[in-house]
Formats: structure tokens, C-alpha cells, sequence
């Protein structure tokens, strides 16, 4: 996801995986609203056909009904192989270099450069880049070389999980017996996925996977059934553990997804958490490489994701108290189900796992040299603020001039959007002109939502490209202030020659992330 986010922003990246081809384990299952919106803002759903849509969750075993507004409503169920299918196609098709058997062994980092030395099938190879990546797992290779802090706590309790073929037990949906908890569902293709947590067993430390073994035991000694018969098409274990970076960012060194934080993969909430860091940092990072990125962009990263990072560990260790816990955490369940029961606590919780409740500090647009307090159109006459700043741009159908869109398509380029709604001929001619100098980082689009919802009453509103609301309502709300933020220094170019020279083409930075030699 990472990089294909670089490449449309306009940086060469290079992928290495020491993996010789995608795993072949399906471990999550589960695409929440947020990634989906995500990938339909970069034009990818439709690869996915049409996936079954639940909109049955849980809070740590405890059923959630995950519906909210929005087009994507509760969890799509996509297996992981797909998903990295997709989003590998996706990077190879924008010229993203992937380097399969290629096992990074040792990283040094100067005031100008990472060089990264790395093992392939020909030999070993030197890589030089302005910056690396490490979105390589919970047992980070570039977290351990580097020495990056990552204080928390190791796995006390686990999950032991297998697909199985040729077993005839029922499903079971997080069925608490008097020695355990028990999970099975057959798939289509009659295969089990069976999960198991024998109460009070710790985690073992693991230098390897389980075996069927174990799986079998602990689930005849939670069931009473025998399932020694299966054959297991592949086993793991995953514990509570939980653990966090202090700093996303170390310099040219940064992490995202699982190298970034480890948690218990409750909910399929991990696998999102990580694939929206990537998509908060991509066009950070693409612009800074790019160059003329306002400073502090690329810290921003881990304010935001860190921030968000620790909500999702809080809510999936309250989860793992209350799906692992023994008898002793049965009144807490009651009172959980009893809370879920009314509509604010389900919307609270829905918000919190599907990513759609996501709201980033990005201040009210002004500059420090603007005037403050004054309230605009749809603001908090207190803050100045308006009550879309922060959130996720909404996906709902617009027409424009030319045609009918949607707000999503308008993100597919990957670059900033000014969205001018005022319903006036041509656009607000103060609108256009104002972005004009940021045309080659910018889109300016006139266009009318189809239906009142959301945004009505906004007159326009300014969106980075990960689809977050950086200014909004109305036409002279303080849009140059949030374009200097977010988007850097105006062109001194004319509009004309930002128009012909960069609107439709990202030149790549040169020798960024290239090999030796180059």
C-alpha cells in the first residue's frame, strides 16, 4: 500500500521482501469502512468484485452491530492473500521496484542518505535512498537494527488458530464453555477455521509456529471434541501482546503497520491500522522526497498515526480482558452487552473499530499571521472551528460540469482537492484563484452534491490526499493559510505553466531509493 501511495505521489521506491512469494496464509479476513473508503478514493474496489458485506462485529466476543453512515457500512470479508494480490499489482502497475529474496541485513544512516545493505539470490546489494520504510512485521528487522524503543508488554495469554479440511464440527461464534473459548466457521470451500483459548493457559515464547498438536488438544479439552482427524492446512498462534514505538519517525527512519505497534488481531482491526498508516505517510513522505514540503509534514505522521495507534491498543486490550478472561470476567461482559445495547455506546464503539470515528488534529487553517476568532460559514462561533476539520472527506455523489462523480473518484489522482460546492456557474472565481499557485499539488473542482447530508451548507472544503478535511465552509473560510500548511509554499509560477507543466505528471525524484551506481 505504501508503495503505491509513494508512487503517485511522485517518489521512485524499492520494495525488498525476503519472502520468495506472497504467504499463502489467509490470516485476516476482515476490510473495515474506513479502508474501504480508502480503496475506492484510489480507484481498487472494483478488483475486489463484490465481497460478502457483515454487518455483525463484536467488542472482545460481545456482538456489535458495526453499521454507520457512509457507503461501505460494517466489514467486508476479503482474505489477506487478495488483499496483498490487489495492492502488490496495484505498486508493480505504477513502477514501484519489488525485490522478491531480498533479506535486509544492515541499515546506516547519515544526515543525507540511508544506505541499506541487503542479501538477494545474486549476491549481496547496496541500496541508497533519502529515507526507508520498516513495514516489516511485529519482529521488525529494520526496528531491531536500528534500536528503536518499543516499550510495552510481551503476550500473556494467546489464541491457538488453523484452517482444517475433512472435520465436521458446527460453527461456533465466540462460544464461552466452562474451559474455554472455542471459534469455529466452515468456509464455502469446506474448510474450518478453528480458533481456541484453554482458560487460564499462558503464552508460550515460540521460536516456531504451534503444532496441529496443541490445537487439537486444547480444543477436546474446551469442547470435548475430537478433531485429530483433520488435515491442518496451516497453524498459528497469536498472543495479547502490546507494544508501541515511541517514535514513528527517527530521522530518515520511519515504520508503519505492524512494525509500528503490535496488538492481539482482534476484530481484524490490525491489518487496517496498518494499511491507513501507510496511507497517512505516503503522501507525506512522497512531497518531502518531491521537495517543497512545508516543515513538519513528515512529523505529522506520527503525531497522528501514533495517536491513533495507541486508541486501537487501548480498545483491543479491553477486548482481550473480556474474550480471554475466565468466569471472572463474566459481570463485566453483562455490563458490557448492557451498555452496547444503547445506540450511543454501539455508534461509540462501531466509530472506534471501523476508522470511520477518525478526527486528526489539523489545527483551524489560519496561519499565525491571519486574524483569529472570527467564526466563518458552519463554524464554532467559540473556536472559529468548523466540525468537519479533521474528519474523512465524505463519499457521496456530486455533478460537475461535465459529469456525475462521486467525491472519491476526485481523490484518485492522490493530490490535494479543493472542492468548491457553492452551486455558482463556473465555480467561485475567488476559489479558483486563490489555489491557482498550488495547481500542480492541488485539484480545484466545481461541483454540487446530488443529496443534502453531509455537507450541506459547505461552501468548500480543502482535503489532503488521504481524504482527511484540512479547511472547510464558507468560500472565505481560510483556505490560502491551510494550502501553505499542508501543501507548502504557492508556485511562482504563473497558473498557466503550473497547468501544462505538472497537473496530470509527477516527475520522479531522481536516484531516490535507486541502487549503487545510478
Amino acid at each position: 500500500m505504501l508503495a503505491g501511495e509513494l508512487r503517485i505521489g511522485g517518489a521512485d521506491v524499492v520494495v525488498v521482501d525476503r519472502r520468495g512469494a506472497p504467504t499463502a496464509e489467509s490470516r485476516a479476513s476482515t476490510l473495515h469502512a474506513r479502508t474501504m473508503e480508502i480503496l475506492d478514493c484510489r480507484g481498487l474496489l472494483a478488483a475486489l468484485g463484490t465481497p460478502p458485506d457483515e454487518p455483525r462485529g463484536h467488542f472482545g466476543g460481545i456482538p456489535l452491530d458495526l453499521t454507520l453512515p457512509g457507503p461501505y457500512p460494517g466489514q467486508w470479508k476479503v482474505p489477506q492473500t487478495r488483499t496483498e494480490q490487489l495492492l502488490q499489482e496495484r505498486a508493480r502497475t505504477l513502477g514501484a521496484d519489488l525485490r522478491r529474496e531480498h533479506e535486509l541485513r544492515a541499515v546506516s544512516v547519515t544526515a543525507d542518505e540511508v544506505v541499506t545493505e541487503v542479501a538477494g539470490p545474486r549476491g549481496p546489494v547496496r541500496i541508497r535512498s533519502r529515507y526507508v520504510v520498516g513495514c516489516d512485521g511485529e519482529d521488525s528487522t529494520l526496528r531491531r537494527l536500528t534500536g528503536a524503543e518499543f516499550p510495552g508488554r510481551d503476550a500473556r495469554r494467546e489464541l491457538l488458530r488453523a484452517d482444517v479440511a475433512g472435520i465436521g464440527i458446527r460453527d461456533r461464534r465466540f462460544e464461552r464453555l466452562p474451559d474455554g473459548l472455542a471459534i469455529a466457521a466452515r468456509r464455502g470451500d469446506g474448510v474450518t477455521r478453528v480458533m481456541v483459548h484453554a482458560f487460564g493457559s499462558g503464552a508460550r515464547p515460540r521460536a516456531e509456529g504451534p503444532g496441529f498438536d496443541e490445537v487439537v488438544d486444547a480444543w477436546k479439552r474446551v469442547t470435548g471434541e475430537d478433531i485429530s482427524h483433520g488435515t491442518p492446512l496451516w497453524v498459528n498462534a497469536f498472543g495479547d501482546a502490546s507494544r508501541q514505538l515511541t517514535h514513528y519517525r527517527n530521522g530518515r527512519v520511519l515504520y508503519a503497520g505492524d512494525a509500528a505497534h503490535q496488538q492481539m488481531p482482534i476484530g481484524g482491526q490490525a491489518l487496517n491500522l496498518g494499511l491507513q498508516d501507510a496511507v497517512n505517510l505516503g503522501w507525506k513522505l512522497a512531497a518531502t522526497v518531491r521537495g517543497g514540503a512545508p516543515e513538519g509534514l513528515l512529523d505529522s505522521y506520527h503525531d497522528e498515526r501514533h495517536a491513533v495507534g495507541r486508541r486501537v491498543l487501548g480498545n483491543i486490550g479491553a477486548q482481550a480482558a473480556l474474550l480471554l478472561g475466565g468466569p471472572e470476567v463474566e459481570p463485566l461482559r453483562e455490563v458490557f452487552a448492557d451498555l452496547i445495547a444503547h445506540e450511543q455506546t454501539r455508534t461509540e464503539l462501531a466509530g472506534m473499530i471501523s476508522g470511520l470515528d477518525i478526527r486528526y488534529d489539523v489545527g483551524d487553517g489560519r496561519t499565525d499571521g491571519e486574524a483569529h476568532g472570527e467564526a466563518h460559514g458552519g463554524a464554532d462561533p467559540e473556536t472559529g472551528r468548523h466540525p468537519l476539520l479533521g474528519l474523512r472527506l465524505p463519499l457521496v455523489p456530486l455533478t460537475t460540469a461535465q459529469q456525475a462523480c462521486s467525491t472519491a473518484e476526485l481523490l484518485r489522482t492522490g493530490r490535494g482537492l479543493l472542492l468548491d460546492l457553492t452551486g455558482t456557474e463556473g465555480g467561485d472565481a475567488r476559489l479558483r484563484s486563490l489555489a491557482a499557485p498550488w495547481a500542480g499539488r492541488v485539484d480545484t473542482v466545481a461541483a454540487e452534491p446530488v443529496l443534502q447530508g453531509p455537507l450541506r451548507g459547505v461552501e468548500a472544503v480543502l482535503v489532503r490526499p488521504d481524504g482527511h478535511i484540512v479547511c472547510a465552509g464558507a468560500a472565505d473560510a481560510p483556505f490560502p493559510g491551510a494550502l501553505r500548511r499542508w501543501f507548502g509554499a504557492p508556485d511562482r509560477r504563473t497558473h498557466h505553466q503550473t497547468e501544462d507543466g505538472d497537473r496530470h505528471g509527477h516527475g520522479v525524484a531522481e536516484g531516490y531509493g535507486d541502487t549503487e551506481g545510478r
